[in-house]
């Protein structure tokens, strides 16, 4: 590993660890060379996922926009950002166990509400409001429905 400071290509691992979200390795670096110290993250690289969107387009799977999404979904809500990292690594967990190399965006919807769910019931409706294009307030009353049985 190539040191961040003076870019010397050999450094020492000090300490290694489990990271906090338990799906990658924390290693604690120093350099030979500075003498600085510096921390790694190592995780299992998987193979590129494709999306398959409503109009058929593809795109490749990114993390970020399901943490966006949640984040929206969660907006003022006493949710942790604790909570909100579990759940997305449960979704991605999800996802990933299909072992598919393409999913469609659906699938995700479908898997992130039901995450939802157990997490925050304000933040679900928020989510499904919006994934399922509710157009009118019945559609609305609905979904509150299921909620509520």
């Amino acid at each position: 590993m190539k040191c961040p400071y003076c870019a010397n290509p050999d450094t020492r691992v000090i300490d290694s660890r489990p990271a906090e979200d338990g799906n990658s390795i924390r290693r604690r670096r120093s350099c030979d060379v500075c003498g600085k110290r510096f921390t790694t993250y190592e995780k299992v690289e998987t193979i590129p996922l494709i999306i398959i969107k409503k109009d058929n387009n593809r795109e490749q799977y990114e993390r970020g926009k399901i943490e966006s999404g949640i984040l929206s979904a969660c907006y003022k809500r006493p949710v942790s950002a604790e909570d909100i990292q579990k759940t997305v690594n449960n979704i991605e967990t999800k996802i990933f166990s299909l072992e598919e190399k393409e999913i469609s965006s659906s699938t995700i919807g479908e898997i992130v509400i039901e995450e939802l769910k157990t997490l925050d019931e304000v933040a679900y409706v928020r989510f499904a409001s919006v994934y399922r294009e509710f157009k009118d307030v019945n559609t609305f009353m609905d979904e509150l429905k299921k909620i509520l049985k």
